[in-house]
């Protein structure tokens, strides 16, 4: 984004500013670098607001998602503006869901809640055997992730499971919140309306079956620093012909892919759902997801809705790529399939799902969901936004 010397510049400038005296009642908030109003940030946000409490409340936007924010009204500051970097210097708190560059300094007197944006299936930060991302070396990753998680005066864990890999991941040593995701608290409140006004949104045909997909990102596919490529490994002309008059499916890639889908010709079977703000009315309005090794599935099983893995590269992805935490191909709580075939035979049978994988799925929600009860957010703002 700048120069190295502007770098430095800015570090030494905001350094100083950051020294001077905390404004108590600033809350920053941002989710996914500043592209969505959502995830775990947005929950935070919407439940301090729901308390009344005496907070100034920004959001950290990047200029060009600023429609998305403009929509419910909150008060945006673009990310890396000059009034950013006052506001955020001054702030006494940070929220966020993913990590600051490593040359935007911390105020010592400024509390950084991390939320973190999902329950890792894939190894992350230390646990990583080799990094294949653009930009950076495996030892450098690791380094600067360290840096960054000194920096979090707490870490959101949705899980047992998950707070005790963050806490090996991360190295991280400050307040670990083992509370659920605030995020999932939605996934118990929503009503029939919102699943109609979400569908209407979308333009998704009444009475259809409605397909979710949502796969992950490879770190080894790219375009440049920070943009990865995603191509959809399906024959979209079988699917649209075997499941058209029944199905719809709503494609919904990772925040860091840049590419867009190319939907032409099945508008009336698929849409492209990747720039929709906030991925749990995607979850609500759908009857079954498709993923791979993203941590939607850790969300959208609160739903107790029938899942399916597409895992095409499954052999490279575990042994290459990432590595996963668990015995994802013998424990997870849905079909494994590598095909647009066994896909197929997959979503007509994924009534049946949840029975023929009970004891994966009885394992599944033991694991990861015994903290979600649809009031995380607050067992969040109780810890860490003291009442004033």
């Amino acid at each position: 984004m700048k120069s190295k010397t502007i770098r430095k510049m800015y570090r030494k400038i905001f350094g100083l500013v950051g020294k001077l005296p905390k404004k108590e009642n600033i809350i920053v908030f941002e989710s996914f670098l500043g592209k969505q109003y959502s995830c775990n940030p947005r929950a935070i946000y919407e439940e301090l607001k729901k308390q009344d409490r005496n907070f100034t409340y920004y959001w950290s936007i990047d200029h060009r998602f600023k429609k998305h924010f403009e929509e419910h009204g909150v008060r945006t500051i673009h990310r890396f503006t000059f009034k950013w970097f006052i506001v955020m210097m001054r702030a006494k708190y940070w929220v966020f869901n993913s990590r600051l560059p490593k040359w935007i300094p911390k105020p010592a007197e400024t509390v950084y809640l991390q939320t973190w944006h999902g329950t890792p299936l894939k190894k992350l930060a230390l646990d990583m055997d080799e990094v294949y991302m653009p930009g950076t070396t495996t030892e450098m990753y690791k380094k600067n992730f360290i840096t960054e998680a000194k920096r979090w005066s707490f870490l959101v864990a949705p899980n047992e499971y998950s707070a005790e890999i963050f806490q090996k991941a991360f190295d991280f040593e400050q307040t670990m919140l083992k509370t659920g995701y605030p995020r999932n608290d939605y996934l118990f409140h929503y009503t029939r309306e919102d699943v109609n006004d979400i569908k209407q949104r979308l333009n998704i045909p009444e009475g259809k079956k409605v397909i979710l997909y949502a796969p992950t990102w490879r770190d080894n596919e790219y375009h440049f620093i920070g943009k990865y490529k995603f191509t959809v490994q399906m024959d979209m002309e079988a699917m649209k012909e075997q499941l058209g008059g029944d199905y719809f499916m709503i494609f919904r890639l990772h925040y860091l892919v840049s590419d867009h889908l190319d939907l032409n010709g099945y508008e009336d079977f698929a849409v492209d759902a990747s720039r929709y703000e906030d991925i749990r009315d995607l979850y609500i309005a759908s009857d079954m997801l498709i993923t791979d090794y993203s941590s939607v599935m850790f969300d959208y099983g609160v739903l107790k809705r029938p899942m399916i893995f597409y895992v095409y590269d499954i052999e490279s992805y575990r042994d290459m790529l990432r590595g996963f935490y668990f015995d994802f191909e013998n424990e997870a709580p849905g079909p494994l399939v590598t095909t647009t075939n066994s896909l197929l035979e997959e979503i007509k049978s994924a009534d049946t799902i949840r029975e023929r994988y009970a004891s994966h799925v009885e394992w599944f929600e033991d694991s990861f969901h015994s903290l979600e009860d649809g009031y995380a957010s607050q067992r969040v703002t109780e810890a860490v936004f003291p009442e004033q």
